[in-house]
C-alpha cells in the first residue's frame, strides 16, 4: 500500500484497487493532557484507544450502511486497526459538522454569557474549517457558498444528514443508558458520482457522551456500547 497522509488520530494508504485504508492510532485530540473531540491538536495518547475507535466506527457505519445512508465505509480489520474506505474528495481543504444537544466545550467557551453549561440545544450544527493554523475557525453557509467551498444547496444535504445521523447515534447511546452531548461528523465528496458521503470515524474520539453527570471517556464508551 502506498502512503498518502499521516494524520494526528490516523494515516491513510491506497491500496492497488483505488480503495483506501486508514490505519487508526491510539493518539487522540485535546489540550494539556485533556481529551477534546473539537481541539485540533493531539492532547494525549490513551492505549487501545485506536482499536476502540475503529470497533465503535464499523458498529455505527455498519448500521448506517444497512439505512441506506451514503459513506465511505466498505469494511474494517480489527488485527491490523484499519478501516477500508471508498475514495472521496473532502470540502475545500476539509471541513468538521458539529452537531451539539447541550452546550459544552468550545460553544459554551463562546456563548457562555447566553448560555447555562449542559443546557438542551436543538440539534445545532456548526461548521469549521480545518485549518490549524487559524485554530479551525467556525464559518457560515453563506460564507461556504461565497468561497466556493459547498453551495448553498449542498449545504442543506450537509445539515439535514448531520442531524439525522446524530440523532441515529445519539439513539444508540441511549440504549445504554447515555447521553450525546455533541458529535463532530465530517463528509465529503464520492470520488465517483461526487454524492456527499459520511467520511472518517463514528468513535469516542470525536462526541461527547454522559451517564448522568458524569462523563464517558472513549474507552469506555466502546466497552459500554459494545457490550451484549
Amino acid at each position: 500500500m502506498e502512503l498518502l497522509y499521516t494524520g494526528k488520530t490516523k494515516d491513510v494508504f491506497k491500496q492497488e484497487d483505488g480503495l483506501y485504508v486508514l490505519k487508526f492510532k491510539d493518539d487522540v485530540t485535546g489540550e494539556n493532557g485533556v481529551f477534546d473531540p473539537g481541539a485540533n491538536t493531539v492532547g494525549l495518547t490513551i492505549d487501545g484507544a485506536g482499536l476502540a475507535g475503529l470497533r465503535l466506527t464499523s458498529f455505527f457505519y455498519s448500521k448506517l450502511n444497512e439505512q441506506g445512508v451514503p459513506t465511505h465505509y466498505v469494511d474494517a480489520n480489527f488485527d491490523e486497526a484499519t478501516m477500508t474506505v471508498k475514495p472521496a474528495t473532502v470540502f475545500g481543504k476539509g471541513l468538521e459538522v458539529i452537531c451539539r444537544f447541550k452546550a459544552v466545550g468550545s460553544f459554551l467557551r463562546r456563548y457562555g454569557a447566553y448560555v447555562e453549561e449542559g443546557q438542551e440545544l436543538d440539534s445545532f450544527v456548526e461548521v469549521t474549517i480545518k485549518d490549524d493554523d487559524r485554530l479551525d475557525p467556525p464559518i457560515s453557509a453563506d460564507a461556504l457558498d461565497m468561497l466556493g467551498i459547498l453551495t448553498l444547496e449542498e449545504y442543506a444535504i450537509l445539515k439535514q444528514r448531520t442531524i439525522e445521523i446524530s440523532k441515529f447515534v445519539g439513539a444508540e447511546l441511549a440504549k445504554k443508558g447515555l447521553t450525546l452531548y455533541d458529535i463532530k461528523l465530517e463528509f465529503g465528496r464520492d470520488a465517483k458520482t461526487n454524492e456527499i458521503l459520511l467520511i472518517d470515524e463514528i468513535s469516542g474520539g470525536n462526541m461527547r457522551a454522559y451517564k448522568g453527570e458524569q462523563y464517558i471517556e472513549p474507552l469506555e464508551l466502546e466497552k459500554i456500547m459494545l457490550a451484549e
